[in-house]
């Protein structure tokens, strides 16, 4: 009986235990398990270059949100980015991909507007910026072709 009890509570400590390694997985991940609390809005980019779901969203250097989803919608790049609902964004903000570094990861950069409107919940941000592509930008430079 006692040999039960001790293996009983060894098992308990191990379920418990790949719980909180789960949990912190989660959460050191960044990752939504349940959907995130907040709301959506769009930008269409011509060239999204390499930004990927989960990628943070910025205001001023700070992270606010997150990209939810990028699909192709009328040639364009659709990204689905999701901010808390304290984040208001203006409806002339400007939205542009940066990159973290010289080859960091992508990244959303919101740049606010001097507009009183704001932009509601699936609303779409109207003014945007492409990826700045490198190998482009070399190209033409190794060629003359700099502007």
């Amino acid at each position: 009986m006692k040999r039960f009890s001790l293996e009983f509570f060894v098992g308990i400590f191990m379920i418990i235990g790949i719980l909180c390694l789960g949990y912190l997985s989660i959460k050191l991940g960044k990752m939504e398990v349940l959907g995130g609390e907040g709301y959506e809005i769009d930008a269409f980019f011509s060239n999204c270059g390499g930004l990927k779901n989960g990628a943070s969203v910025m205001i001023a250097g700070v992270e606010i949100g997150r990209v939810k989803s990028i699909e192709l919608k009328d040639y364009e790049a659709r990204v689905v980015m999701l901010l808390p609902e304290w984040v208001a964004v203006q409806e002339d903000a400007i939205a542009s991909i940066k990159t973290k570094g010289l080859i960091g990861e992508k990244y959303v950069e919101i740049t606010p507007g001097g507009a009183e409107e704001i932009i509601k919940p699936g609303g779409t941000i109207m003014d945007t910026q492409p990826a700045v592509d490198f190998e482009e930008l070399i190209s033409k430079y190794v060629f003359g072709k700099v502007e």
